[in-house]
Order: structure tokens, then C-alpha cells, then sequence
């Protein structure tokens, strides 16, 4: 037995390997460069922690979504493996007490946002580390010609200077030829093994349906068994989740609109199967690893075939048989014709954005970079009277000029920083002797308070201090508008970290024609997408395979158009018979709804008529909402 295997099984009780995910490893154990493609579901995260555990060292994973962060530490720590994670939104303090800890040995995984690599702390710890491997996740997101491009992404190869006899493994789920050979560019990948799945998921049966009664349409298809239903809107969501709980079908909620324990509540229910269906906006799902989910359901139509890869993707990672249906209409087609003058707005749009920016956060010109500041979209859009969804996507394409990183939402802690000198604080106690007290005790309790900002807690300050919580928030106010020490209360929201020099927005550089281009390239996607909904001949499966540079010569038999092709004219009902008895042997146990809603229209009533035939007969077996054959 191999080391790997032996690493897999001692610490995931696993006997095997899922497909490739060996190749990859004994790739990056024999130090080689090597880019993995991996549909979602592939089991991408122990492609590189199963060599981090074998080699000596550390190893440095760069992700650039905190919650998928946290989520893989918290799983690798409830597995005894040692793992942390430095992300925006931390302190100076509790970042330099983890890279302390890495410099020692202490963790043979460190997590990593893009934009950390590049800050001066980070770097001045670099050269200390003993790193074993370098795996990119996400890394669809260096390319400007992808869908999710994160301008902090380019800058990652910079570690190879450092770390040169370090081997990159490069991971992704959906990225067509061009961005794969990006990816490649943009990493400095020398000589790189590349290993690729193929992306067709054969127990998923994909169906599109034109609907004028959504609503209706998702209750009719959604079942008390594990299925995702994705909405863009947050609003629209608990629209959904309401109806639903209306009609029986046990529901829970989650959009980044939510507080924090709202949402881990949410996802705990559903992960537990307490709620059946998780109704949910594109912010979740991402490193979900939930196996039995038997339908994904878009209420609205994803915006590109990227999305919707990988959001159908989420249905049935046990390989059993999984269906992923999508409603549109009308609306959608016209939302994803207007996306691209939504999604690229003129130049002085953008200028004014930034403006704004700078006037919301109070950054004067010439502030210097590398600050983090609150930002809430919804309350900066109502202040100077623009729309959320605009000023977001301007706020998204400045991003990507470098000027600023948009973090998720994420818990900041209270910090407390001395700004006056020590001999104003002898003189506090003469006029402030309540102020005094406070300060003294900070000063006892935090040795770092006068340097940087420290993490405080106002519990730890009341208890130590024998005061009031209350009280001891009242007292830094208080110091705070006295100039005597900054005070930053704790919080939880949104982040923006300023990446350069603040300047006037007449004097803004913006990259005009990178834009251009990425308009271009975004039609080309908005069309392929909206081809891909109204597509009513071609097997969707090799539309999908065919878009991520996979040619097939079969069609996959089972999706809506292929059934739509098999069942023309009138309906040979022995036929349809054999070919429902011959599926039902093959792939087990379906959903009836979901069953139903996988054939064309044209034959429903007949398909229907012929089910209740087959379960009255004995022949098939109905039992809570699947049907089977009869033993």
C-alpha cells in the first residue's frame, strides 16, 4: 500500500481514491508543476492535503473565499491535522501570532487569501517558512478571460522567488482551453503534468424548462428529498422559501444578507437533514461537500455555463441519479441581454463610483494603501443615490484594476490603539479619574496596544476591571473622542482593503481597453448561455462538454432534449416502457417528480398514465415520492 493510501485511510477512512486524484498526488509528491481539473464533487482539497501530510513543511494554500477557508480548517482540525487560515478582515496582531506559529512548525496546512501574500508583514515572515508546496484552489480566477477574475490572483507566481524548488499545484473545476492555458501563463508552470476528468456527469439528467409559473413549477418539481434551489436575489429567496413551507416542502434560507449565525444555522439544518430543501442565492455552496442531493433546481437562469456547471454540479456527488433543472423565461433572456451594459458601465460612471468610494470611507487624497475599512454596499448606494446591482458591478471592474479588494462578510473583532502621548495619560487621571482607570487597565492587560491596533475584548476588559460591559464601551467612546486612543467597535460585515494611493477621480487610470475585451468575452458567454436555454435539439450534455473543449461522439441519452428527440411523434408506449423499465434497472431508484420532469412535455400525460399502470400492476414501486422495480 502506497503512503498516500495509507495518509487517506488513516485519517479519512477511505480505501480508494476517487479517479485521477492519485495520479495528481504521486504528481506533486515527485515535485513536478501540475494543474488539475476536477468537476465539482472531483475531491479537489485532497489532492494537496494528502501530500501536505507526507512532505516536510508546510503547505501554502491560496483561496480566495474565507468562508471555504474556515470551513476545510475547521474540517482538517476535527481531523487532528494541524491547519489555520490568514484572511482579510484579521488583525495585525492575530496575523503575526499565526505566522509566528507557522515560522515554528505548527501547521502543516496554511490557508491563505491572494491579497495576504502580497502585504509587508507576510513577506517579511516568507523567506522563515519551511514550505513544501504551493496549491492554487480556484485557480480560474487568474485569468482575465474567466468568469471570476481576482486581479491579486496574477501576483501569486511572485512566490516562486522565494520558494524556487517548491512544486505549484494549480486547481479548478470549470475553465475552458483558453483559461486552462492562462492559468498555466499567469503561474509560471514549468513543464506542468496536467490532469484532466472529463466533465460529464452521467448520473445527473439536466433539464431546461420554459416557465411563466415559476413558483408552481419549483413546488411541482422540488420533493421532501435533499435538493438546492438557487435564486439571484436575496428578496426572492425568502419568497421561495415561504412558498415552499406553504406547500408542505420543509425549507431553510440562506443569502449573504443574513447574520452570520443565521447562516450557520441554515446550512447546519440542512446538512443534518433537519430541512429537506435549502433555497439559497449563489453564496452558497461552495466547498458544501453533501453528498445525497438529488436535485439543483435554478429558479432563474445562471448567468454563464461556468455557473451553471458548477452549481448543477452540487446534485448527486454519490453517484446516484440526480437531476438539475432550470426554469427561464421571457425576463431572463431579456436580463442576460442587458447584463453586459449592466456589467460594463461607461468610464465616467466608474470615476464617479470611485469618487464616491473615497467621500463614503473619508479617504482624502494621498491617503496611503493597504488599509481596511467597513463597506456596506446598500448603505453606500442609498447615500449617493445608486443603484446596488450598478454600483456593484463598477465596484467589481475597479476591483479588477487593482485598486481595491471586496472581501465577503466576515467578524471583526474590537481594536483599541493608544494615539496620545504616555504624559497626557498621567495627566488623564487628575480631570478623568474613571478614564484613567480604564486606560491604566488597558495598558496592564495588552502590551502591543501602543504600537498597533489590538484585538480587544470590552468582556475580558469588564471582568478583569470589575466594570460594567456597558460602562467600559461608554469609557472608549469616550477616549476615542478625546483623541486619546483610536477605538474600533466590533463588527460584522463586508470589507474593503485599499490597495493604493488615493488620487482624484479625474486622474484615475483605467485600463479602457482590458475592459473592452472583457466585454466582448462576457457577450460571448451571456450568448452561449442563452443558446444553451433555448437550445430544444441538441444533447446538453455535449453542449456542456463541447464549451470545456471536450469533444463527445455520443449523446448522453437522458437529458431533456435527447429525450425529446427518442419520443417524436406519437408515443410508442412498449417503447417507452422498455426504455423506463431498462433506466429504472440501470441507475435504481428516481424520483418520480424529477423522473416526470426529465421527459419532454409532449409525452407527459402518457408518461404519467403509463407510471400508474406500472406501480398498479406491480410493476414498479412507489415508496415516499421514488419509484422502483418490484422485487
Amino acid at each position: 500500500m502506497s503512503e498516500a493510501l495509507k495518509i487517506l485511510k488513516q485519517n479519512w477512512g477511505y480505501d480508494a481514491f476517487r479517479p485521477l486524484q492519485e495520479d495528481i498526488i504521486n504528481s506533486v509528491l515527485d515535485n513536478k508543476d501540475t494543474l488539475a481539473l476536477l468537476p465539482t464533487g472531483g475531491g479537489k482539497s485532497l489532492c494537496y492535503q494528502v501530500p501536505a501530510l507526507i512532505k516536510e513543511g508546510v503547505c501554502l494554500v491560496v483561496s480566495p473565499l474565507i468562508a471555504l477557508m474556515q470551513d476545510q480548517v475547521h474540517r482538517l482540525r476535527q481531523l487532528d491535522i494541524s491547519a489555520t487560515c490568514i484572511h482579510s478582515g484579521m488583525h495585525y496582531s492575530d496575523v503575526r501570532r499565526l505566522l509566528d506559529n507557522t515560522m515554528h512548525g505548527a501547521y502543516k496546512l496554511l490557508y491563505i487569501s491572494p491579497e495576504r501574500l502580497q502585504t509587508a508583514l507576510f513577506q517579511e515572515y516568507m523567506t522563515e517558512f519551511d514550505v513544501s508546496m504551493i496549491a492554487v484552489d480556484e485557480a480560474h480566477c487568474i485569468s482575465q478571460w474567466g468568469h471570476d477574475f481576482r486581479p491579486n490572483y496574477l501576483k501569486i507566481a511572485n512566490v516562486r522567488e522565494v520558494y524556487p524548488s517548491a512544486a505549484f499545484l494549480a486547481l479548478t473545476a470549470t475553465a475552458t482551453t483558453d483559461v486552462q492555458q492562462d492559468i498555466t501563463k499567469q503561474l509560471q508552470l514549468k513543464d506542468a503534468n496536467v490532469f484532466k476528468q472529463s466533465f460529464a456527469r452521467n448520473n445527473i439528467f439536466y433539464s431546461i424548462n420554459y416557465s411563466e409559473n415559476k413558483n408552481g413549477d419549483t413546488t411541482d418539481n422540488i420533493n421532501q428529498h435533499c435538493s438546492i434551489v438557487y435564486s439571484r436575489s436575496r428578496k426572492q429567496t425568502e419568497a421561495i422559501g415561504i412558498t415552499l413551507e406553504q406547500s408542505g416542502i420543509s425549507a431553510t434560507v440562506y443569502h449573504a444578507g443574513m447574520k452570520k449565525e443565521e447562516r450557520e444555522r441554515a446550512q447546519e439544518q440542512w446538512m443534518e437533514g433537519k430541512s429537506s430543501v435549502m433555497v439559497a442565492t449563489t453564496a452558497f455552496g461552495m466547498g458544501i461537500d453533501k453528498p445525497d442531493v438529488r436535485m439543483v433546481l435554478h429558479y432563474d437562469a445562471p448567468e454563464h455555463l461556468e455557473a451553471y456547471y458548477q452549481e448543477a454540479g452540487r446534485a448527486g456527488r454519490d453517484g446516484k441519479s440526480s437531476y438539475s433543472i432550470t426554469l427561464y423565461n421571457s425576463s431572463d433572456i431579456k436580463r442576460l441581454h442587458d447584463s453586459t451594459v449592466l456589467q460594463y458601465p461607461p468610464e465616467a460612471y466608474l470615476r464617479l463610483i470611485y469618487q464616491g468610494v473615497a467621500e463614503y470611507l473619508q479617504i482624502p487624497i494621498g491617503t496611503e494603501p493597504d488599509k481596511y475599512y467597513p463597506f456596506d454596499l446598500f448603505d453606500f448606494s442609498r447615500k449617493f443615490s445608486f443603484q446596488p446591482a450598478h454600483a456593484m458591478n463598477a465596484l467589481k471592474l475597479l476591483e479588477q484594476e487593482g485598486l481595491w479588494t471586496l472581501s465577503e462578510s466576515v467578524y471583526s473583532p474590537a481594536t483599541v490603539q493608544f494615539t496620545a502621548d504616555r504624559h497626557i495619560l498621567d495627566d488623564l487621571g487628575e480631570m478623568y479619574p474613571d478614564l484613567a482607570y480604564v486606560s491604566i487597565g488597558l495598558l496592564r492587560m495588552y502590551n502591543t496596544i501602543f504600537h498597533y491596533p489590538t484585538s480587544v475584548r470590552e468582556t475580558a476588559i469588564a471582568k478583569q476591571l470589575k466594570m460594567e460591559k456597558e460602562h467600559v464601551i461608554r469609557a472608549l467612546e469616550q477616549l476615542h473622542q478625546m483623541d486619546i486612543l483610536e477605538y474600533n467597535k466590533p463588527g460584522e460585515g463586508p470589507q474593503m482593503f485599499f490597495h493604493h494611493y488615493r488620487v482624484d477621480s479625474r486622474h484615475l487610470i483605467i485600463d479602457l481597453n482590458r475592459i473592452h475585451i472583457l466585454r466582448k468575452r462576457h457577450e460571448a458567454r451571456t450568448e452561449a448561455m442563452i443558446s444553451f436555454l433555448e437550445n430544444r435539439n441538441e444533447c446538453r450534455e455535449r453542449i456542456l462538454l463541447s464549451y470545456f473543449g471536450e469533444q463527445v461522439s455520443a449523446d448522453c441519452g437522458h437529458c431533456d432534449n435527447c429525450r425529446r428527440k427518442n419520443h417524436k411523434g406519437t408515443t410508442d408506449i412498449k417503447e417507452l416502457q422498455k426504455e423506463l423499465l431498462q433506466v429504472i434497472q440501470q441507475k435504481g431508484s428516481f424520483d418520480i417528480k424529477a423522473l416526470i420532469a426529465s421527459y419532454p412535455p409532449a409525452i407527459k400525460e402518457d408518461l404519467i398514465t403509463l407510471l400508474r399502470s406500472m406501480i398498479d400492476n406491480g410493476t414498479l414501486l412507489l415508496t415516499d415520492g421514488y419509484v422502483s422495480l418490484s422485487k
